[in-house]
């Protein structure tokens, strides 16, 4: 890519906005982050030093009135003002990245696709867990027909926090869209349908385990999918033995990988994308074989692919300066919205949901 790099204002410096949008996008050819909104007078001091040449606004008001300076919105803020400030955005005449979820709702989010098609804008959706490195080396096991035909898929986001942190990610205000369900499990969610395709129907259970908590902290959600794979997703603040990151079970092989992706570690120390970058150590490799646990040696080492957040800013770069795809778009966003909907109702009325 050569030329002016696109001109980027990115909405909220929590963590989110500062943890993987900001070192992102300013890792990204074609992309320069311009103008980062925060009230706070902190995290606009940490925006500075982090960035020396970035423009700060206090309020988005600030940033959309000078929308003609910019290429890119990227919305990082609180959950509930996704929607308004991807439609104020568009509404501006701005393509826009929105951190998951999109939105509240899957009619929300259909709703932003349909806008932003009339604009003819680009609408995106943060979902970097697809450049996780197990994510990537279990799509190209898939695709190598390495496990045969897949029966069941079991995922795991699991923590053991057992003291609730507050803010509004726990939250039990439903205007907050706080969490576990609506926050990992967009990851574990949007992981199985991409995999494995449209889900047929949908089975959870939610509950809030920790003395304070106001929210789900411990999940579970069974997908049945169109073309017979079951998927298993767990999300949990409350394990207290953490299980297998994945683990999938086919008709010739299973893979079981322990442990998380390196990025998120590696971008909250304060490391940026470079030589080496999302590689493992050969200790954490999963494993592919049959008849015989991994924990005793059983089946072989599957070296894990590196992670790769930055292929996401990279792909956004080129459906902008070159009519690439999107890599992510908000109907996709929304199909997964659908079973997160059917999800909380599955918990709420102890009902399998068909969709």
């Amino acid at each position: 890519m050569t030329g002016t790099p696109l001109r980027v204002g990115l909405v909220g410096y929590g963590l989110a906005g500062s943890v993987f949008h900001a070192p992102l996008i300013a890792a990204t050819e074609g992309l320069a982050l311009d103008t980062v909104v925060t009230s706070n007078p902190e995290r606009q001091q940490q925006a500075r030093a982090e960035f020396p040449d970035v423009r700060l606004a206090a309020t988005p008001d600030e940033l959309f009135a000078r929308a003609a300076e910019l290429d890119l919105i990227v919305v990082a803020s609180p959950n509930k003002t996704h929607v308004p400030l991807a439609t104020n955005a568009l509404k501006a005449g701005l393509p826009v990245v929105v951190d998951k979820p999109v939105a509240g709702t899957a009619a929300e989010a259909r709703e932003l696709a349909a806008l932003a098609e009339e604009r003819e804008l680009l609408l995106s959706v943060f979902q970097n867990r697809r450049w996780d490195n197990d994510f990537l080396t279990l799509r190209k096991l898939l695709n190598e027909g390495e496990l045969g035909d897949v029966w069941r898929f079991e995922s795991r986001f699991e923590r053991w926090r057992p003291k609730p942190k507050g803010g509004w990610r726990e939250s039990g205000d439903p205007a907050e869209i706080g969490g576990l369900l609506y926050d990992l499990g967009s990851h574990v969610v949007d992981q199985a349908l991409v995999l494995f395709g449209p889900a047929a129907s949908v089975y959870a259970e939610t509950d809030i385990r920790r003395p304070g908590a106001e929210t789900d902290d411990d999940t579970f959600i069974a997908i049945t999918h169109a073309n017979g794979v079951r998927s298993h997703l767990y999300v949990s603040a409350t394990t207290a033995q953490l299980g297998p990151r994945f683990r999938v079970l086919g008709s010739s092989a299973g893979y079981v990988k322990y442990g998380l992706d390196p990025q998120e570690a590696a971008l909250r120390d304060g490391l940026r994308p470079g030589p080496g970058w999302g590689t493992e150590d050969e200790s954490l490799w999963g494993r592919v074989g049959s008849g015989e646990s991994p924990v005793t040696g059983g089946g072989r080492p599957e070296p894990t692919l590196p992670g790769d957040y930055p292929a996401y800013y990279a792909a956004v770069a080129k459906a902008l300066l070159e009519g690439a795809q999107n890599p992510v778009t908000a109907r996709e966003a929304a199909a997964a919205l659908d079973v997160l909907e059917a999800a909380r109702r599955s918990a709420r009325e102890k009902v399998t949901v068909t969709l």
